[in-house]
């Protein structure tokens, strides 16, 4: 059996091992375009800001080293130009010397992957403006540094890649700012938990531009001018495109497979596209989400990795089927770590599921034991079942461990209360004896027993304006003095026995507290005194930091620049 695969990286170079160990005869031959087979993608930005030193540590093998130990011939700036399904043919073209040429198969797989997203503007052809994506595309970048030592960079578009280089770049010493049209960084988590990011990046430096809409660049003796709609053009010395990526499928589509959602590959559940014998995997095909069902472009390696394995079993006679995409994913943003899975809050609902959250801030480890440090848990859940749909966690140490257990239990179809049953290990240095994902557990079978009710941060303003309610402040008198929200009262947890009759009884209760914690044990006295009391989901702190970004964000569109 000949396989021929387009494409290396995290599919094509994943099915390629995996073929030879499941066939020891076949033929296999990879052609990429590229001058790198197997390379860390998501390592790049780390090689420009010098974390990563060696360029060679970014290779993962090479054609050389591929063909040593699985005899797969690796074919590196070779560009497949068309398919012809009809003859089992690829057409391939020698990007060294211009040589054209015939590769015949018995089975063919595409890993093409994703490009760069080129919005239609003009400017974007100017020598100082970068995409990142490749290898190539580094080493450019890095070449362009450390010949011209700029002091500024433009980053436009705040997903992974944006945000990666500019945690690096402004380790360089340069000014960064990002900008796109958006209001919010890292588009897989909610707002609300997207203000610890954009925080974290004011607080190293980053200026935040969000929610402006960027209309072309210009080059001036100085550097680049960044247009932007309707205010003041900015300015940088670099500037780097890094508003999305684009399935790379016009292969594909010229030889007439079926596409999907964004022109990506359409494929079933064993990797197989609509023409027999082809086969497609990685940042190119359209995949289904794991808790939605729903058809989704999902661009991470994992993901890759897990397909090419697939699609490798069942080009071998194997059967092997992929369930569908999570989305897990982490980030390192300068001193934090941000992390997520499944679904966000604002996408279950555009799914039209009935939703309801937790938002709490436990400690990484226990609060006796030195060096620990809050995180921000939002989970979410479906209201009638409970059925867990997805989670958000920015914070330090830790949160990668929880993220992981979280998706683990998503993937196992866990209702959310069951979180509270998870024997996970303990020692002071690493978690709690109620680790966080514990504390989540305990805090659903809460809510579905009955035993807490809560408000949330956009039921605020609407509370704020009935008089048939309290509104409870229940941390203490410093406190409260320090910051609180306007119509809150202040009596604090451990004065409140004592204290009820400055209470209407007719009234529902309202409470807040630093974390929500405090807050709920206030909720039990009141509810237990015949109150009918509801808890504030995040507390104060949760308040504060989404206020405040929300009030950053409204200044800079006033204004045309966030502040660092």
């Amino acid at each position: 059996m000949k396989i021929v695969i387009v494409g290396g990286v995290a599919g094509g170079a994943t099915a390629a091992a995996r073929i030879r160990r499941l066939d020891e005869q076949a033929e296999i031959i990879v052609f990429e375009r590229s001058g790198f087979v197997s390379y860390a993608n998501c390592g790049l930005p780390y090689y420009i800001g010098n974390v990563i030193t060696d360029q060679r540590n970014l290779t993962l093998q090479t054609p050389e080293s591929f063909f040593s130990r699985f005899q797969v011939t690796m074919k590196v700036h070779h560009e497949v130009t068309a398919i012809h399904p009809e003859q089992n043919i690829v057409s391939v073209k020698n990007l060294e010397t211009g040589e054209e040429f015939e590769e015949s198969y018995d089975k063919l797989l595409l890993s093409p992957g994703a490009k760069p997203t080129q919005p239609p503007i003009p400017g974007t052809d100017i020598d100082s403006l970068f995409t990142l994506r490749t290898v190539e595309d580094t080493l450019r970048i890095k070449e362009y540094i450390d010949q011209n030592h700029p002091k500024s960079a433009v980053l436009a578009g705040g997903g992974f890649i944006g945000l990666e280089l500019a945690e690096n770049l402004r380790e360089l010493g340069m000014e960064v700012t990002i900008v796109q049209r958006p209001k919010q960084l890292m588009n897989p988590f909610d707002p609300d938990m997207a203000a610890f990011i954009h925080n974290e990046m004011r607080k190293h430096g980053v200026k935040l531009v969000l929610g402006h809409t960027v209309e072309g660049f210009e080059q001036d003796e100085t550097g680049v001018r960044i247009l932007l709609k309707g205010e003041e053009p900015l300015h940088a010395d670099l500037v780097v495109l890094a508003i999305g990526v684009t399935p790379d499928t016009g292969l594909a589509r010229d030889a007439g497979l079926k596409l999907g959602i964004k022109g990506s590959i359409l494929v079933n559940d064993r990797m197989e596209t609509s023409i027999p014998n082809i086969y497609a995997v990685g940042d190119a095909v359209q995949v289904h989400h794991s808790v939605t069902g729903q058809d989704a472009l999902i661009s991470l390696a994992g993901p890759a990795n897990r397909q090419g394995r697939i699609a490798a079993d069942n080009l071998c006679g194997r059967d092997s089927r992929y369930p569908g995409s999570l989305g897990s994913s982490v980030i390192k943003v300068f001193d934090m770590t941000a992390a997520v899975t499944g679904l966000n809050e604002t996408n279950a609902k555009k799914a039209g599921l009935d939703v309801d959250k937790v938002i709490l801030s436990p400690m990484n480890h226990a609060g006796y034991y030195p060096g620990g440090k809050l995180m921000t848990m939002k989970v979410i859940f479906e209201k009638e079942t409970f059925r867990l749909l997805g989670a958000q966690i920015v914070g330090y140490d830790g949160v990668d461990k929880r993220i992981d257990v979280l998706a683990t239990a998503i993937h196992a179809g866990m209702k959310a209360p069951d979180l509270k049953e998870l024997d996970l290990a303990y020692a002071p240095p690493y978690s709690s004896a109620k680790d966080p994902v514990n504390m989540v557990g305990f805090m659903i079978e809460n809510i579905a027993d009955g035993l807490l009710k809560q408000f949330h941060l956009e039921d605020l303003k609407a509370l704020s304006e009935r008089k048939d309610v309290t509104l409870l402040d229940a941390r203490t008198e410093k406190e409260y003095e320090h910051g609180h929200v306007d119509g809150f009262v202040n009596i604090p947890v451990d004065e409140l026995r004592e204290r009820l009759h400055e209470l209407k009884a007719d009234q529902p209760v309202y409470v807040m507290c630093q974390s929500g914690l405090r807050s709920y044990i206030a909720l039990r006295i009141l509810a237990g005194n015949g109150y009918d009391a509801w808890n504030f989901s995040g507390g104060y702190r949760f308040y504060d930091a989404v206020e405040n970004d929300r009030a950053m964000i409204e200044s800079a569109t006033a204004c045309g620049m966030d502040q660092a």
